[in-house]
């Protein structure tokens, strides 16, 4: 068995370079090398809210790891103020899922743009070998980070 001639480190991905002229792509230790599989939402596409908008109301939708890896999810928004998500990240076994409560503060409908309103999953491999506790750092590096947006869509 021929040793490695040369080791390459590169945007986070190992290399192993031997001889004769053969790559071979070595995970780092982000697991970072195989991309994210996909997730599914129920509701697949979009969010509604039903008025009156005097109270506040919460949404439930489901987030399922279809992938064959675990994940970690993180929820964003593009309205903090009015929208919020609990639990707001977590990980995901293989086929795994979760339910998230989205709920929505009372507001003045109407006087209020809510034409960008919308929830989006991001989601990345865990490490190989980590525990099953939601690391921020994970998003933070040169992984790949999938996205989903679910707009929000508000009934008068």
């Amino acid at each position: 068995m021929k040793k490695p001639i040369l080791n390459c480190f590169a945007r986070n991905l190992i290399y192993t370079l031997s001889y004769p002229h053969r790559v071979q792509l070595n995970p780092n230790r982000h697991g970072q090398s195989v991309p994210p599989g996909d997730i599914q939402t129920q509701p697949n596409a979009k969010i509604v809210f039903n008025a009156p908008y005097d109270d506040k109301h919460t949404y439930h939708i489901k987030v399922i790891n279809s992938s064959a890896r675990r994940i970690g999810y993180g929820i964003k928004t593009t309205n903090m103020k009015r929208l919020g998500v609990d639990p707001p990240c977590g990980v995901l076994d293989p086929k795994e899922a979760v339910l998230l409560a989205v709920s929505c503060d009372a507001f003045a409908f109407g006087q209020e743009d809510t034409n960008n309103d919308r929830i989006t999953v991001e989601w990345t491999n865990t490490p190989d070998g980590a525990a099953k506790q939601f690391r921020r750092e994970w998003f933070q590096g040169d992984g790949m980070v999938r996205r989903k947006n679910l707009p929000i869509e508000y009934n008068p």
